[in-house]
């Protein structure tokens, strides 16, 4: 290359280049970083305080080896976890309307801040020693869970689009690394990787479920639920004292009736998009309609990605078990000095070391060698680890049915009664270790993938909605863990865990018979998407009305958009 080549870079990459050189992630921006912290901070709160809900709801206060309040029960505390989680996860659909048409993601997220905040400080209060006595348990849960579920899901609607947003939307460029190679500057995997780091920094975060299940334990929930609380109070200030650094997009207003009148005329058309578009409108029905051509085909990207949003509804079914079961199954085994709950922090200590490995070594040293790791790729291995991990869990509770001393009632047979404890079954409960870094990096590769892959495949305007959509996915699998409530009970643990990795192994099939083409257009989309000299296509913005030229729609009806 020749001296002025090399003063030209970097530079726009051409279509060949995108294809044929190795990408190479740039700088990230500082506000992006400084979003992930305070995301990280709400996910250290939401951990820590929500880990102890099933002791809290489930056992009898007085029991030092296992903790406990409000004494309702396992099959009662997890059908009203899995309540709260299908509340939590509904919740983000509204969010994200109002973030994307009217406030925006700035706004919307100090607002769910708020809640969460609130909601942490009810919970704290009414957890209180005297309040308990006073019966003001259930009634502060309660309270407590409806403004987390609010706060929660407002984050989860715009979280990971507004931390996207940081990363400045530009052409793929060409410049030299520091080996002296050429190579390709990549947008997505800049947001590939700053939301692994997010992932990454939140498992960090949910580490402090450590202390705070110790807390629980020697001293008492008011003390655990005090903690957190105080950490994301903390924690917000500096988004709100720097809020002038953030990239804030403003908001696009409300797309969702042009949208609907989008999706209902490929309805009525046997569920096919061009008919809505507006040469065909205009050609077979002599209409004018006010969206563009790029809107139509920007619909049918994020559709696409809410159809593999759908598949992960028994992806969070077993890993809802996470919060509720596995903590149960914990309760059964000999716990050496630790509460049941403080195992959870295993799953985050498994997601610490393996989320640097994936990122940093496995993906970057697969595509040095061309193999296909599409996020469609990694999703399917992600359930097939997730089905592992659930099976492992079926073999453990059988084992736990094998020792004494109440076998297949464990905690629950006469002779498991030892003074004011409840001995539980001859087993470690360090045997859970191995399914905690299966569900890991089933976690890494489905969760952060997923959530690429939707940013990407969103429209500008609806990026949000689309994210909120991960959500009821999650919703639909609380439902359904719900409706398993009664199931859940000994000795039927062993069939229902090994039911759930069945259908856990038997998604991952369907979902890459039906998507593995996706990686592919994937890619060939995002190419087609810069001219041969790199550039940026043409054409009317997202969401933007075409000009309509009065002389020419006489006689022709057009479509109002209000």
């Amino acid at each position: 290359m020749g001296q002025k080549d090399e003063e030209s870079l970097p530079r726009d990459a051409t279509k060949e280049e995108i294809r044929d050189l190795f990408h190479e992630v740039d700088k990230i921006p500082i506000s992006a970083w400084l979003l992930t912290f305070t995301g990280a901070a709400a996910q250290l709160a939401r951990f820590s305080i929500t880990v102890a809900w099933q002791n809290y709801l489930q056992n009898p206060p007085g029991n030092p080896l296992l903790p406990g309040a409000l004494n309702l029960g396992q099959s009662k505390a997890t059908t009203i976890q899995n309540g709260f989680l299908f509340f939590q996860y509904l919740t983000p659909l509204p969010f994200a309307v109002i973030s994307d048409a009217w406030i925006g993601r700035y706004k919307t997220m100090v607002v769910s801040l708020s809640l969460l905040v609130i909601g942490y400080i009810v919970l704290f209060l009414t957890s209180l020693p005297r309040a308990l006595e006073h019966g003001a348990g259930i009634g502060g849960l309660v309270t407590t869970m409806f403004l987390v579920g609010l706060g929660q899901g407002g984050l989860s609607a715009v979280m990971y689009p507004f931390i996207g947003d940081q990363i400045p939307e530009e052409n793929p460029k060409v410049k030299r690394n520091q080996k002296g190679e050429l190579v390709v500057i990549d947008r997505k995997l800049a947001i590939q990787y700053v939301f692994n780091g997010y992932y990454w920094m939140s498992n960090i975060a949910a580490l402090f479920i450590i202390p705070a299940t110790l807390v629980e334990k020697h001293i008492g929930f008011w003390a655990c639920y005090l903690l957190p609380t105080c950490v994301l109070i903390v924690a917000v200030i500096p988004v709100l004292i720097w809020n002038r650094r953030l990239i804030k997009l403003p908001p696009q207003g409300n797309v969702l009736p042009q949208t609907s009148k989008v999706l209902a005329i490929a309805i009525r058309s046997h569920f096919h998009l061009s008919a809505a578009s507006p040469s065909h409108q205009l050609t077979c029905h002599n209409r004018v309609v006010p969206w563009s051509p790029t809107f139509v085909s920007e619909i049918r990207r994020g559709l696409k990605g809410c159809r593999v949003i759908i598949c992960f509804v028994i992806f969070w079914l077993c890993y809802n078990q996470l919060s509720n079961n596995i903590i149960s199954q914990a309760g059964q085994m000999k716990q050496q000095g630790l509460s049941n709950d403080t195992m959870g922090s295993l799953n985050a200590v498994a997601c610490v070391i393996m989320g640097p490995i994936i990122q940093n070594l496995l993906i970057p040293f697969l595509r040095r060698h061309r193999v296909p790791f599409g996020p469609i790729m990694r999703m399917t291995v992600a359930f097939l680890f997730i089905a592992a991990g659930i099976a492992y869990i079926a073999g453990l509770q059988s084992l736990i049915y094998s020792r004494r001393p109440c076998f297949e009632h464990p905690l629950e047979c006469p002779a498991a009664a030892d003074g004011s404890r409840m001995r539980p079954n001859d087993i470690s409960v360090w045997l859970q270790t191995p399914m905690h870094f299966l569900l890991a990096v089933g976690e890494i590769l489905g969760l952060v993938s997923l959530s690429e892959y939707t940013y990407n495949e969103a429209p500008p305007n609806l990026k949000a909605m689309v994210q909120a959509f991960q959500a009821l996915a999650a919703a639909l699998g609380a439902a359904l863990g719900m409706a398993l409530g009664p199931a859940l009970r000994n000795p039927w643990l062993v069939i229902m865990y090994a039911s759930l990795a069945g259908s856990m192994a038997v998604s991952a099939l369907v979902f890459w018979g039906f998507f593995r083409r996706h990686d592919t257009e994937y890619e060939k989309e995002d190419n087609e998407k810069h001219g041969s000299s790199g550039g940026p296509s043409t054409g009317v913005e997202s969401g933007s009305e075409v000009p309509i030229d009065e002389k020419n729609v006489e006689g022709r009806k057009v479509v109002s958009v209000s």
